[in-house]
């Protein structure tokens, strides 16, 4: 790894401490983390007050890769990610949740997903 990629780490880290300082996800509106890597893309839903995963959704899962999903680093798979986190967020009965960026702008990818979670019901 070289010195500008792990400076870019350690910005996106802190960038991601100063915002987990100000939100939390609940029972009733958990949080909805985002974390993109130069591959993929994950989502989960979590309470912070249990330490429990109560959703997850990622471009490496089986049913977006038997959908033909080339990439998992487009804007396309971030789309298919938020829709099936949005999915099974209401297949889990949530519809409310804080949105966490995981310290990435809200741009691209980022927010591709959400909007694609908007989308299918999810209010953030």
């Amino acid at each position: 790894m070289s010195a500008k990629t792990s400076a870019k780490k350690y910005r996106t880290r802190n960038r991601h401490y100063r915002l987990r300082r100000k939100i939390s996800g609940t029972t009733e509106c958990p949080r909805l983390a985002v974390y993109r890597s130069g591959k993929h893309i994950y989502a989960q839903i979590i309470d912070d007050l249990q330490g429990v995963t109560l959703a997850a959704a990622s471009s490496i899962d089986k049913d977006l890769k038997s959908g033909g999903l080339k990439s998992g680093a487009n804007i396309d798979a971030a789309k298919q990610v938020g829709d099936l986190i949005g999915r099974r967020a209401k297949d889990k009965g949530l519809s409310v949740v804080v949105f966490d960026r995981g310290g990435n702008r809200y741009h691209g990818r980022i927010a591709a997903l959400a909007d694609a979670a908007r989308e299918c019901g999810l209010q953030f």
